[in-house]
C-alpha cells in the first residue's frame, strides 16, 4: 500500500491517568498493565469520532513510542508487509520520507528489465506474465498427456503387453521421462484396457525410483495393490509404501533393479 499525507494535522502529546485516557475514548492495548501516568497521542480530525474532549479526534492512543510532530511529516508511506507478534496482535512494516521514495525508484528499476524481456511497458507486465503462466500451464498439461500416451505405448525395459501370472492378467513396466505423479493415471489407464487384471510400474524419477501398483476392483479380494508395491519396493532399496487395495504407491533410492522389482511382483502373484 502506498499513501500520501497532505495535511499537516499537529501531533499531540499530554500526559494524564488512565482513566482520563479512557475516558477520552484512547485505545488501550488489552491485558497491558499501566502506571498512574500515560502517555496519551493523538493525531487528526474525524467528525463523530467520540473520541478526545471535543469528540472529533480521528486517532487517540496510550504510547510512549517516538512520532513526529505532524502528520505531513511522515510524507511517502508504503507499506511493505504486516505479521503476527502475539495472540491478536500485527506488526507492520512500513518505509517513510525519503526511505519509501528510495524503494519505489528501486522497484522501477527492477521492474524494468522483465518489462525490457517482456517487451512490454512495466504497466503491462502483470498481464503478460499472467499469460506466460497460463500458456506454461498448458504446455506442462500437453506435456504429461504425451508423456502418458508413449509410456502406454511401451517402456524401456519392459512392455505394455499383459500376461498372464497365476491366472491374473498382469503388466509390468519401466517407464523413463515419467514422473511419480503420472503413474496412478497410468495404472488406472491399463487397468480400464485390462478389465480384469494387475499392474505395476516403475519410473526412474530422477534418479530415484516411483513405483505404482493397481489392481482391478474384481480382484482385490485375491491381491492387494499394497502388498504388490511393498514387494517391488524392497528390491529398489525403499521401505513401506501404501494405499488401498486397488491402488498403491511407494518409493526407492534408485530404479537400477527395476527389473528385478517387478520379477518379485510376478513371483508373488505365482506364490
Amino acid at each position: 500500500m502506498i499513501a500520501y499525507f497532505r495535511l499537516f494535522a499537529p501531533v499531540e502529546t499530554r500526559i494524564m491517568t488512565p482513566d482520563e485516557a479512557r475516558d477520552l475514548g484512547a485505545q488501550a492495548l488489552f491485558g497491558e498493565k499501566y502506571g498512574d501516568e500515560v502517555r496519551v497521542v493523538s493525531m487528526g480530525r474525524e467528525e463523530g469520532s467520540g473520541r478526545g474532549v471535543s469528540g472529533d479526534v480521528y486517532s487517540l492512543e496510550l504510547c510512549g513510542g517516538t512520532h513526529v510532530r505532524q502528520t505531513g511529516d511522515i510524507g511517502l508511506f508504503v507499506t511493505l508487509g504486516d505479521s503476527a507478534s502475539s495472540a491478536g496482535v500485527r506488526r507492520i512494516e512500513a518505509l517513510t520520507g525519503a526511505a519509501a521514495l528510495e524503494h519505489l525508484v528501486a522497484q522501477d528499476h527492477r521492474l524494468a528489465e522483465p518489462a525490457a524481456a517482456l517487451k512490454a511497458q512495466p504497466a503491462d507486465v502483470p498481464e503478460r506474465v499472467r499469460a506466460l503462466l497460463d500458456e506454461r500451464k498448458a504446455l506442462q498439461s500437453e506435456l504429461a498427456q504425451l508423456r502418458r500416451d508413449v509410456a502406454m505405448g511401451g517402456g524401456t525395459q519392459a512392455g505394455s503387453e499383459a500376461r498372464t501370472i497365476g491366472g491374473i492378467a498382469f503388466v509390468g513396466q519401466v517407464l523413463n521421462g515419467v514422473t511419480g505423479k503420472d503413474l496412478p493415471a497410468l495404472v488406472d489407464a491399463h487397468k480400464d484396457r485390462l478389465g480384469s487384471g494387475a499392474v505395476v510400474l516403475v519410473a526412474d524419477a530422477g534418479g530415484k525410483a516411483a513405483i505404482a501398483a493397481g489392481v482391478t476392483t474384481d480382484l482385490t479380494d485375491r491381491l492387494s495393490a499394497v502388498d504388490m508395491v511393498r514387494t517391488a519396493a524392497e528390491q529398489l532399496g525403499g521401505k513401506g509404501g501404501g494405499g488401498r487395495p486397488d491402488m498403491a504407491q511407494a518409493g526407492g533410492p534408485s530404479a537400477d533393479n527395476a527389473d528385478a522389482a517387478i520379477a518379485a511382483v510376478e513371483a508373488l502373484l505365482e506364490a
